[in-house]
């Protein structure tokens, strides 16, 4: 045949993918061989491959009686012969070395010179027709004129605009047909992604730069850019990988032993595996390799530049021909990437989205800052911001994510109102009848537009109208409903009026054009409906703007995700530098005698060595291309980007509830990969204006956590876990503190609302936070109990170190004591929740139990014992929180001259006793679970649940004045369920009768409060046995005061108290503690039904005594 190509029909054996020429094969299988269509008989004969891969491959010849399979390929048979560049080896059955290394067929090609002025290539314009069809053709284009263009490079010359490149790439649109240059652009970028993405790593990284200088140069002719940017670089290929810098899966590939010849990790510890942030003297021989490995660490970064400043120049330039095609191509690329997250063959791979992402902050920073010298009106680059007009006037597509109001079409509907006296902004009410996605049918929704859209709305201030406005968009069934709201472009605009409003839609990205971006005659573009609290002055071109808005939504998309998988080489690091230690400690500790157990120790020793050495030099690589310090400075600017956007958004009233949800959860994201991600390589305290942004941010959580203008549940959880986060620690603490005094209690008012109807679980976690660290032994960074038990388990849970607030901690008590219909609601809230909480956690140990103590089931489910677990932390939370709301202001269950104060009272103390007997009760279910150890249930102890009530009891009986302790006193022995023996089990009394019963029992340690000196203070201990000492005397003088009561004399309902209180108007009679609960949730009476309108005391009148 005149054309040889690869025998696709019989002559293959394997998984193999034939390209559609016959000229390309990718093999998918083990060992996988094909044949081509041409036989010779004589003479001598020339084959030329391509080799794009690597790994072992065999080439040669065979006769057609060779039989290929999954094991024997070419040259593993008698009748045929192969050569192996990989392995330089020649293969006939058995092998023998041959030919040099890299090369699988030595070739001679002279290189192609030029010679003279460029005007010379003219004199070639002839052989045009005659060449031109063999451009197109893929190995040609690779294998010639790649390596002809990369000749010119290499000759020197300007890389951004290289004049024979620039000139030859001319000739080539004027001498060739169109789609022959097109096909020729299409198959020179697609060689150049192979051998840019294929090409292996080198310590200078020279290949990649090779070819990405061609491809720069390339770029820099105009009609070349703009064909690729419209028809390749987003629609057929990846081009986004010229961004990327694939890490070595084998440190020797990329030369990293020769950079980084001295490893080293950290290996100092805490028993939670973190590093010690203790300053430890280091040794000598530490300190050295530390400083050859951060030398090495400068090496390595030292190399990567080179790669970073070429790939600055790969984007699109600043021409405005240019750039709006790249917008639009970038917005659908974004749209493919949100809407396919499930369908990852066209997802973007993330680690691809991060390089691509810094590139273009680099980039955008660079036109902007461009502009602000050309227009000093404008802002800087480090002032930017998103306006919040982008979000509602229908220029910027944002496909179907969510809004912080909800969905865009309930927004437009109930806010139509606020669009027009905000903005300036109208919504065609004929346009917006359309209830639902599915109501209409696209052809008959086009024609409804076209009768209903007055002649007027198609008037443009000197702008022609597009017909393509009159169709609805073919985006799919969101989209199309979307965009039914008409449109008629903007009059020159003029200070706000009743008479003038202006219509709009959302535009799909084929639909707009350069004006509806820019604008021009009066139309502002992206910027139309400025609200009156924007500035007139401009921010910057209209296209910065609506690429800074898909570079935070492409952050939001998969960039923070890979970010933090990145941190899993530090992490397996820590854990290798953890086991290694032990492993030698366990080699010093080891006898002499077993040397049998030395030598596996040894063994693990070196292995645990080898890992180290390995990923210390791929955490160099990573923390030189991910975490570097000025990839954190582009993600601490997108931070203060978002910050500015919610702020804007934010004066803006209802319209905020425009903004998309992503600019929130960037916000959060962006800040918790600052602080987690980039730590400790790079610190985020030394960034510029650290304070600052540390407090605007706590601003927007302190606000927008409970902010009715958003409504989606996954935000709003969102906000209020970052909040509780940021309560976590000193530095963002000391920032919420900063924020002006009206947004502080304006927080801590939110989150004393009542717990009813909202997540009230991480509400409760925000409070307990701000006081742990001043409530009674709550000063612990780890469960003491767990320290008893297990001290050298590192494994064991651990809190984040105490750092209280007074600061809100005083307005918190503020608002509880000066807001009288606050503080019963809130409390009531947290009893009632209390009682659910600790009830389940009761009920769900009852199951354990049982569960542990039948014969045919030997396990509990680890789902039941989560929920257990939380259950009873949730118990101790609260509890926190109302020993924090006691001791904040004890007036509120002490002054009886406040409403509901005695009936907060009682119900307390009715808690309080309810979880004392149940904890301390001997030998009781509480016990038997907790001796269990089950996997799961760590926290359940005595310790966390009991120091809690303690902490309640002493503010309530010692740490106040004389009344409110007599009060306090009388309520707690007052009701039924107490018993003194549960508050002498906190100090390790034992009850006589119990020891008398169970000898046997007496050598069992019991729970003591003394026991834990660690984290109870001899002053706390002190209260304790004064609260003691004081209700054995009380409750010794109330069983003296006990008179003999009649059953006649007892509430009818309890039958525990003597009637105390008489209902209004139907006179029947209880005690006090059983109406007061009543009448929290029902208002008729137990037994008549009537409606209870008051409640007066009731006093037993006096009777004097007849005798017969």
């Amino acid at each position: 045949p005149p054309t040889v190509v690869l025998d696709h029909t019989s002559g293959f054996e394997g998984l193999l993918l034939v390209d559609d020429d016959l000229l390309g094969v990718i093999g998918h299988s083990n060992f996988g061989s094909i044949r081509a269509t041409t036989c010779v008989f004589k003479g001598k004969w020339i084959y030329e491959v391509l080799i794009s891969s690597q790994g072992l491959m065999q080439i040669g010849w065979c006769t057609l009686n060779c039989r290929f399979n999954q094991e024997e390929g070419v040259g593993d048979t008698p009748d045929s012969y192969a050569y192996d560049g990989n392995r330089v080896r020649k293969w006939n059955v058995t092998t023998t070395n041959y030919g040099k290394e890299g090369k699988l067929v030595e070739k001679d090609i002279s290189t192609w010179q030029l010679q003279g002025e460029p005007t010379v290539l003219i004199t070639l314009a002839h052989i045009f027709n005659h060449f031109a069809p063999l451009m197109c053709k893929v190995y040609l284009v690779e294998d010639v004129l790649m390596n002809f263009l990369l000749s010119i490079l290499e000759q020197g010359g300007a890389v951004e605009a290289h004049p024979l490149i620039q000139q030859l790439l001319d000739l080539m649109w004027l001498l060739m047909e169109e789609y022959e240059v097109h096909e020729c652009l299409k198959q020179l970028l697609m060689s150049l992604l192979r051998a840019y993405r294929f090409s292996p790593i080198v310590p200078d990284l020279g290949l990649q730069i090779h070819y990405l200088r061609l491809t720069i140069a390339v770029l820099k002719h105009e009609k070349s850019r703009k064909y690729l940017l419209n028809n390749v670089l987003f629609d057929v290929l990846r081009s986004v990988v010229f961004f990327y810098i694939k890490s070595p899966l084998r440190v020797e590939e990329a030369g990293l032993q020769e950079l980084i010849p001295t490893t080293w990790w950290p290996n100092r510890f805490t028993k939670e595996g973190k590093e010690s942030k203790e300053v430890k003297e280091e040794s000598a021989e530490e300190r050295l390799r530390r400083r050859a490995y951060e030398r090495g660490c400068q090496r390595l970064k030292k190399r990567i530049e080179g790669l970073r400043r070429e790939r600055e120049l790969c984007l699109p330039s600043g021409l405005e021909a240019s750039r709006y095609i790249f917008l639009n191509k970038f917005r659908k690329f974004l749209q493919e990437n949100a809407s396919n997250r499930g369908n990852l063959t066209v997802l973007c791979p993330p680690e691809y989205m991060v390089c691509f992402l810094h590139r273009l902050i680099l980039a955008l920073r660079f036109y902007w800052d461009d502009h602000k010298a050309k227009t000093p009106a404008a802002l800087d680059s480090e002032e930017a911001y998103v306006p919040p007009q982008l979000f509602y006037n229908g220029k910027v597509d944002y496909f179907d994510l969510q809004r912080l109001g909800g969905l865009l079409s309930h927004l437009k509907k109930t806010l139509k109102d606020d669009l027009a006296a905000k903005a300036n902004i109208l919504i065609d009410p004929a346009e917006l009848q359309a209830v639902t996605m599915d109501d209409l049918d696209e052809d008959e929704e086009s024609a409804v537009s076209m009768m209903q859209r007055p002649t007027a709305a198609l008037a443009v201030g000197g702008a022609l109208a597009r017909p393509s406005w009159l169709s609805s968009p073919t985006l799919g069934r969101a989209n199309r409903f979307l965009s039914t709201a008409a449109v008629s472009l903007m009059n020159p605009r003029r200070p706000l009026g009743s008479l003038e409003k202006i219509k709009v839609r959302t535009l799909s990205v084929e639909q707009r054009t350069e004006d509806d971006i820019e604008g021009s005659h009066g139309n502002e573009g992206l910027l139309l409906g400025r609200p009156p609290e924007e500035p007139e002055t401009p921010v910057t071109e209209n296209s910065l703007l609506e690429i800074l808005d898909g570079i935070v939504m492409m952050y939001n998309l998969s960039v923070h995700q890979q970010l933090g998988k990145m941190v899993g080489v530090s992490d397996d690091v820590n854990e290798y530098a953890m086991a290694l230690k032990d492993t030698e400690e366990k080699i010093s500790r080891c006898p002499k005698r077993r040397r049998d157990i030395h030598e596996e120790l040894l063994k693990s020793q070196k292995v645990f060595s080898e890992k180290l050495n390995h990923l210390s030099r791929r955490l160099a690589w990573i923390n030189v291309t991910i975490y570097s310090k000025e990839k954190m400075q582009d993600i601490y600017w997108l931070l203060r980007v978002c910050i500015r956007t919610i702020e804007h958004g934010d004066r803006t009233g209802s319209l905020f509830a425009f903004m998309p949800e992503f600019y929130l959860s960037v916000a959060m994201n962006s800040y918790s990969a600052l602080k987690n991600y980039f730590s400790p390589v790079n610190s985020m305290e030394e960034l510029p204006g650290y304070e600052e942004t540390l407090t605007c941010l706590a601003a927007i959580l302190a606000k927008h956590f409970a902010d009715s203008r958003i409504v989606g549940t996954d935000i709003r959880d969102s906000l209020m876990q970052a909040l509780a986060s940021y309560v976590c620690y000193p530095h963002s603490l000391r920032a919420v503190e900063r924020i002006p005094e009206e947004q502080r209690i304006s927080m801590m008012k939110n989150l004393l609302a009542p717990y009813e109807q909202r997540p009230w679980a991480q509400t409760n976690w925000i409070l307990v936070r701000l006081w742990r660290g001043c409530g009674f032994g709550y000063r612990y960074t780890r469960l003491p109990h767990l320290l008893k038990t297990k001290p050298e388990d590192a494994n064991l849970p651990s809190l984040q170190k105490p750092c209280p607030s007074i600061l809100l901690q005083r307005h918190m008590a503020d608002l509880l004591r000066s807001d009288r219909n606050l503080a019963p609601s809130f409390l009531n809230s947290v009893l009632n929740q209390l009682n659910w909480a600790f009830s389940e956690f009761i009920g769900m140990i009852q199951e354990i139990q049982q569960a542990a103590e039948r014969l045919e089931r030997n396990f509990v489910d680890s789902r039941q014992l989560k929920v257990c677990a939380t259950c009873f932390d949730l118990s101790v939370s609260l509890l926190r929180v109302l020993e924090m709301t006691v001791t904040l202001a004890s007036e509120i269950f002490l002054d009886w001259s406040r409403p509901s104060s005695e009936l907060l009272l009682r119900r307390l103390a009715q808690l309080l006793n309810q979880v004392l007997n149940r904890v301390t009760a001997e030998r009781n279910l509480f016990d038997r679970v907790v001796n269990l150890r089950l996997p799961g249930l760590e926290s359940v102890d005595h310790y966390p649940i009991l120091v809690a009530v303690t902490g309640i009891l002493v503010r309530l009986l010692v740490d106040t004045d004389i009344q409110g302790a007599e009060r306090a006193t009388a309520v707690l022995l007052a009701d039924p369920c107490f018993q003194l023996r549960s508050i002498q089990y906190l100090l390790g009394h034992a009850e006589p009768s119990i020891l008398a019963a169970a000898p046997s029992s007496a050598d069992k340690r019991h729970f003591s409060l003394h026991n834990y000196t660690d984290y109870i203070s001899p002053e706390e201990l002190a209260k304790v046995d004064q609260m003691l000492n004081h209700l054995n005397e009380e409750s010794k003088q109330a069983a003296a005061a006990i008179l003999p009561t009649s059953e006649e004399d007892l509430c009818p309902i309890c039958y525990a108290h003597p009637i105390s209180a008489v209902f209004r108007p139907c006179t029947h009679k209880s005690c006090k503690a059983c109406i007061n609960q009543h009448l929290m949730n029902n208002k008729d009476c137990f037994f008549c039904k009537a409606t209870i309108t008051g409640v007066d005391d009731f006093t037993k009148p006096a009777t004097s005594s007849h005798s017969r």
